[in-house]
């Protein structure tokens, strides 16, 4: 018995023709013909009989069939994981990350799969949620890391996610302020303040709409860059507001350059950030790889 043998008589039994067999499988009619009566004098049953519906497996030979047909799936699965193990070797992996909000976990997962797997080219943009989730659903990436927040699940069907983390909106001030002693800091206290903020994340639009009630926030300038941003509060000339994951083994706060507070009363304080794909995208054996390595690095900073 030859695996060619299982899958002649496989591909028979799906067209119910030796003919269209024989096409789809580039070889002559003959040769198949000639494997299944080998096969059959081996197996000492008849296979398959002739009538004008074509070639149709007989009773005694439906199971054999089937276990062949099994035989050759996982045969295929074989090579498919061969293959792109081969890919992941020196394959590449798009990646797109909200500003800042996954850079040290991102980091800490790219250096260990970088290390496990050297010739995988990776290629990372840092796009706003809302753009990261567009390119997943035009398949542009193959795994974005953004605020879950902004995903439609109604809408957006074909999507698949995942959150890895809770993050909370921190008021971030320098260690100057006079804020900077407070355990928590209540809407009315920034009345007064210069605030920089990030451009277009949906927090920032609540945080906005949120102070408003207390009095317009006067802004000194809104910017996608998060060094920007801390630099600023740093040699206090504004406050902020960044998550608190995103602060996580930050330099300005280790250093004390920059001290987060919590903001009272603040509804919806909370945002979730997690992985997504599209289910319309072949995920490769890269990005099932990469994404163990996110989720691992993710538990350890929880």
């Amino acid at each position: 018995m030859h695996l060619e043998q299982l899958k002649y008589i496989v591909e028979v039994a799906k067209t119910h023709s030796i003919s269209n067999a024989a096409h789809n499988l580039h070889v002559s009619q003959s040769t198949i013909s000639k494997a299944i009566t080998s096969l059959e004098q081996e197996l000492a049953i008849q296979l398959f009989t002739r009538s004008r519906l074509g070639a149709l497996p007989t009773a005694e030979s439906k199971n054999i069939i089937k276990k062949a047909y099994e035989i050759i799936v996982r045969l295929e699965e074989i090579h498919e994981e061969a293959h792109e193990y081969t890919s992941l070797m020196s394959g590449e992996l798009n990646i797109s990350a909200s500003p800042s909000l996954f850079m040290p976990i991102l980091l800490k997962a790219l250096a260990s799969f970088k290390n496990d797997y050297p010739n995988c080219r990776i290629v990372m943009t840092e796009k706003k949620s809302l753009n990261i989730i567009e390119d997943v659903i035009q398949g542009k990436i193959d795994i974005g890391l953004a605020m879950l927040d902004e995903v439609n699940s109604k809408e957006n069907k074909e999507l698949i996610f995942e959150s890895l983390l809770e993050g909370k909106i921190m008021v971030c001030v320098s260690k100057h302020s006079p804020l900077a002693f407070s355990d928590h800091i209540y809407p009315e206290e920034l009345i007064n303040e210069t605030a920089v903020m990030h451009d277009g994340e949906i927090w920032r639009e609540s945080i906005s709409a949120y102070m408003d009630k207390y009095g317009p926030m006067n802004i000194l300038f809104t910017s996608n860059n998060s060094e920007v941003i801390k630099k600023a509060v740093s040699e206090g000339l504004a406050i902020s507001f960044l998550m608190d994951i995103a602060l996580k083994d930050d330099h300005y706060v280790k250093s004390g350059e920059i001290v987060a507070i919590p903001l009272i009363n603040l509804e919806s304080s909370h945002r979730s950030f997690g992985w997504l794909r599209s289910k319309k995208k072949h995920f490769s054996f890269a990005a099932k790889e990469f994404l163990k390595y996110i989720k691992l690095h993710s538990s350890k900073a929880e």
